[in-house]
Parts: C-alpha cells; structure tokens; sequence
C-alpha cells in the first residue's frame, strides 16, 4: 500500500512540474504579449471558458458546450455526442499530464470556439481556471 502511495505521489509530483513549466512558458510569452501582463487569473479564465461566441461550425458554443459547467463530471461533446472524461484533476488525477496534449487541445478548442488561436494570456488563464475546479 505504501509503494502505491509514494507511485501516486511521484506520478502527481512530476504532473505538477510538467504543468508548472508550461504555465511559465505561457507567463513568459503573455509578458511578450504584453508588457503590463502580471499573472494568470481564474476569473478571466472562467469568463474564457463559459461565454458564447459563434465558432468555426457557425453555431454559437461556449467551451462549456463540450465540457459543461462542472469540471467534475462527465460531459458529452456538443457536435459528436462523444462522452469526455471530466476536466477538473480533482475528479481525473489523469487529466492534464500531458503538456503536448493540453497544447493541442488548448489550440483546438480555441479554434472551435473562437476561430483563432488563443493567446498565452487566455491558455493559462484557462488553465488555473480548470485547475480551481
């Protein structure tokens, strides 16, 4: 039991350091961006997450189409009916390990929804929103 304890433990600790560079990558691009940028923040990122705009299908979507309101549950893509494991890393310890999958749904979802790229600002303020769940 202690064994699988401590493989938890390391498994989460290097998790969080994969994440935790990537978020510094991101806070030293939006500083790039933009030389007042002080910090990432959940507020802005959850006004990300759950306002509506007319994405790339024409329809008006949100990212809480796909993921609902709370991260802690399953949810069900709006376009495919697909099922999609819960965001919060609170309900799945597996979600966003990952740092090339987060890149790349981060520039997917951003072109879903907002026919764009998201800017380094807007990932990571995304990012400890989805974290705060």
């Amino acid at each position: 039991m202690k064994s699988l304890l401590l493989i938890f433990t390391l498994i989460t600790l290097s998790w969080s350091t994969n994440l935790d560079e990537y978020l510094n990558t991101l806070k030293q691009e939006a500083t790039k961006e933009n030389p007042n940028f002080k910090e990432f923040n959940v507020k802005r990122g959850e006004e990300i997450f759950t306002s509506k705009h007319i994405g790339k299908k024409g329809k008006e979507i949100a990212c809480t189409s796909c993921h609902g309101i709370d991260l802690t549950k399953i949810s069900e893509n709006f376009f495919t009916a697909k099922k999609i494991e819960p965001l919060s890393t609170k309900a799945n310890p597996s979600r966003l390990t990952d740092v090339k999958k987060v890149q790349k749904w981060l520039k997917r979802n951003f072109n879903d929804v907002y026919n764009r790229v998201g800017t380094a600002q807007e990932k990571g303020d995304v990012l400890v929103y989805i974290l705060s769940k």
